[in-house]
């Protein structure tokens, strides 16, 4: 399922997603430096849910749901090519995930994020409520 947003297209088909170009804007973020190709074309792979922009044909954006459709949704790998940030379409793609008939009545969605919190919010993101009760295992 396509949708238009203004001069851009969003598509959830992962035969369209360019991973050459989605690997290295990813090995060049502060939440996967170096990743390899293989690690991107796997995590797209095994994901509920992928989303790329297009303009004209080419890729300008990217994210990724990790989920099981019914209860838990992780928004992750969100990334726009700087010459079309500012457009709204980070917004639009994590819109685009939270408002698929296959993300409906989740109890609770998550992401991370370093620098982007304005932007999620919009999106009716908030800080963890009682992050204390949240951990993590790191490699």
């Amino acid at each position: 399922m396509k949708i238009d947003f203004g001069d851009y297209e969003l598509d959830r088909d992962l035969a369209r997603v360019q991973f050459g170009r989605v690997h290295a804007w990813l090995t060049e973020t502060y939440w996967s430096p170096g990743i390899t190709l293989e690690r991107v074309i796997r995590a797209a792979e095994h994901s509920s849910f992928v989303v790329g922009a297009y303009f004209g044909g080419e890729q300008v954006g990217y994210m990724r749901v990790v989920s099981d459709r019914t209860t838990f949704g992780w928004i992750c790998d969100v990334f726009v090519e700087q010459s079309h940030r500012g457009k709204g379409l980070a917004k639009a793609m994590v819109h685009y995930a939270l408002d698929h008939p296959d993300h409906q009545d989740m109890r609770r969605w998550l992401l991370a994020t370093k620098d982007a919190h304005p932007i999620y919010s919009q999106c009716g993101f908030k800080l963890l409520p009682q992050p204390e009760r949240w951990m993590v295992k790191l490699p």
